[in-house]
């Protein structure tokens, strides 16, 4: 008899959710949902109502039956304030100021480490690299600086060649 009884319950609240479409004007079910507050601020998500259809029938009942059926006229719930996208801070990345860069960049050249250097080396264009490439070898300059300006053209080149 308990079971005759939920699905007299579940006809009635389909009825007074059909009955609250039809007063906010809507077209579907999860319209009325823009209509329920919730505790937390905001209004109800679909799926919370959808839960709430079988799981508390007599709450969303008398959430629909507040807020719309018995309401002269119902009102909107504003949506619920979120950050802005991006805003949330990203625990798992460190973040590097350009002088701690710098400081990194040194350690690499002193320990020698050619795949460091060239990770921390900002990228330049192919047409700067070839006017400081060839201002080096016009005025002789030689030493660990004019390697790593030739290391850095020909990673340019071959990203350049790449892409063609």
């Amino acid at each position: 008899m308990a079971v005759n009884h939920e699905k007299i319950d579940s006809k009635q609240l389909e009825a007074l959710i059909h009955a609250a479409v039809k007063k906010i004007q809507g077209r579907k079910e999860n319209d009325i949902c823009r209509y329920l507050p919730v505790d937390t601020g905001g209004y109800i998500h679909h799926f919370t109502m959808r839960k709430m259809k079988t799981e508390a029938p007599q709450a969303l009942q008398t959430l629909i039956s507040k807020h719309i059926i018995n309401a002269d006229k119902p009102t909107k719930v504003h949506p619920k304030s979120r950050a802005p996208r991006g805003s949330r801070k990203r625990r798992d990345q460190v973040l590097f100021t350009k002088q701690d860069l710098e400081r990194m960049l040194i350690m690499a050249r002193n320990v020698g480490d050619k795949e460091m250097i060239r990770k921390l080396t900002p990228k330049r264009d192919l047409r700067s690299l070839k006017k400081e490439l060839i201002s080096a070898i016009k005025h002789g300059l030689h030493g660990p600086i004019e390697q790593e300006l030739w290391n850095s053209y020909i990673e340019s080149m071959s990203t350049a060649h790449s892409y063609v």
